[in-house]
């Protein structure tokens, strides 16, 4: 879909969801002002104040109005129901800790029925619009794509699902090269690619075929511009790589990468570590302020040694730094080279309550607030482990690109404890280079709302 478009129905959409909140709550106020009492007011401000600011930084958070987004229907629907949802639980929060016990329960159901309505109908209108500018021809772009391969069969299947704008007119090859019946016809061959474009009035030629393959290709190009229509090439690098790459640019220089690394930006760089800083703060002033007095009385009267277990483990970039848990286990020799298994004869009473409830791992808070550490992550593996399992898997050290977390993608996955065999270490270090590849605030919030909700409901592999 064309970009500036895009960019206009993120804006629009952003700005009819805001209009939409506030017509919706000031109907469901009309509705009920016989009931509001006159010194009632201030609580109804600060409601309407408390839902605008939560939908603005949820959809922040979530990413709603992006490009990527809303280029997608079934996405954006997606992402809209789950940013609704959340945002219904922060009103409630609001309401329950602000005391705002005045304000009509009628009301706050009403308003939040009418904005889940409201917002459905923008989403359909959105559709319409969308629709109408996928069939409407005069807006829409004509692409021959050149030649017939697995590059294009692939480039075609992306402009169906991605480009909203774009018609696929057809393929252009020899017809000898073809040994299979094509989605979209087989318009001409090389020779006569200009003749049938301008013909069809293409407005875009996509060649899968380089100059270096065939070098007719480049003077296909002049003339093809000469006519005004455009000209794209599409490299295939499938004989050098053959993975999914990232490109990126130096001003006019392009930098191929074999994958995207969202927290390789400083901006997002900075955004995880303020979480960071911010939640292990309150954690350790308003958590661990009095749990750890109380825990480290329930471990010294069971067994000598100290409250603390510190262990040196495997950080961001390979560097080690001392991992903090409460002491789980007798002190024993075998800690720091073998791992804690199911009926561990190392482990304690209050060290099994420590584990099931996760308990144990609470003072990482501090590594996360020193910077060692995030809230999430790949969890960090003793010294040795590293070097084994970097033998047993071949990208087992990109998941070393990140900062460790107490919790993680491969985690809250069924990626916990004890691991049994080369295939659970594997699907592991999956899952972590996952995360690195597709992170974002949203996923670290769902991450974390899924460790939270396992741990109430109880992990079978925490011991």
């Amino acid at each position: 879909m064309n970009k500036q478009l895009v960019r206009y129905g993120s804006t629009s959409l952003l700005v009819l969801d805001f209009i939409m909140l506030n017509v919706m709550i000031a109907l469901s106020r009309m509705m009920f002002v016989s009931k509001i009492p006159d010194g009632y007011a201030a609580s109804y401000m600060y409601y309407l104040v408390s839902a605008n600011l939560a939908w603005l930084i949820l959809s922040w958070i979530s990413a709603l109005y992006s490009q990527r987004a809303i280029s997608s229907f079934e996405v954006f629907s997606k992402r809209t129901v789950q940013v609704y949802v959340v945002w219904i639980c922060w009103l409630m929060i609001y309401l329950f800790f602000s005391r705002q016990f005045l304000i009509s329960r009628f009301f706050i159901f009403s308003s939040l029925s009418f904005f889940a309505v409201g917002i459905a109908g923008n989403r359909f209108v959105f559709l319409g619009i969308k629709n109408y500018y996928k069939e409407n021809l005069h807006l829409s772009k004509k692409v021959i794509i050149l030649g017939y391969n697995e590059v294009a069969k692939r480039l075609a299947s992306y402009l169906e699902r991605e480009s909203g704008n774009v018609q696929i007119v057809g393929y252009v090859d020899e017809l000898a090269n073809i040994t299979e019946l094509t989605h979209y016809p087989i318009l001409s061959s090389m020779e006569h690619a200009l003749s049938v474009s301008k013909e069809l009035e293409v407005n875009e030629i996509i060649s899968t075929i380089t100059p270096e393959q065939d070098h007719k290709v480049f003077d296909l190009m002049h003339e093809a511009e000469a006519e005004c229509i455009r000209f794209k090439i599409v490299p295939d690098l499938s004989y050098f790589i053959d993975r999914r790459m990232h490109i990126d640019f130096i001003k006019d220089m392009p930098l191929i990468s074999l994958r995207s690394e969202p927290l390789e930006d400083l901006g997002n760089r900075a955004k995880k570590r303020a979480i960071d800083v911010v939640v292990s703060s309150l954690v350790i002033l308003f958590v661990l302020s009095w749990l750890l007095p109380l825990i480290a009385l329930l471990i010294k009267s069971e067994s000598k040694g100290p409250v603390l277990f510190k262990q040196l483990r495997t950080g961001k970039n390979n560097r080690s730094f001392a991992c903090f848990k409460f002491r789980s286990m007798k002190v024993n020799c075998d800690a720091d080279h073998k791992q804690a298994v199911k009926n561990d004869q190392r482990l304690t009473l209050i060290g099994k309550f420590l584990r099931k409830t996760s308990l144990d791992e609470f003072p990482q808070f501090f590594n996360v607030f020193k910077g060692e550490m995030s809230l999430v992550g790949p969890r960090p593996h003793m010294l040795k482990h590293t070097e084994n399992y970097a033998k047993l898997v071949d990208q087992y050290m990109i998941r070393q690109f990140l900062k460790p977390g107490i919790t993680g993608w491969a985690q809250v996955n069924g990626y916990r404890g004890e691991i049994h065999g080369n295939e659970q270490i594997k699907d592991r270090v999956a899952h972590d280079i996952w995360y690195s590849e597709n992170w974002s605030l949203w996923l670290d919030i769902r991450i974390l709302f899924l460790t939270v909700y396992k741990v109430i409901l109880g992990d079978k592999q925490a011991y």
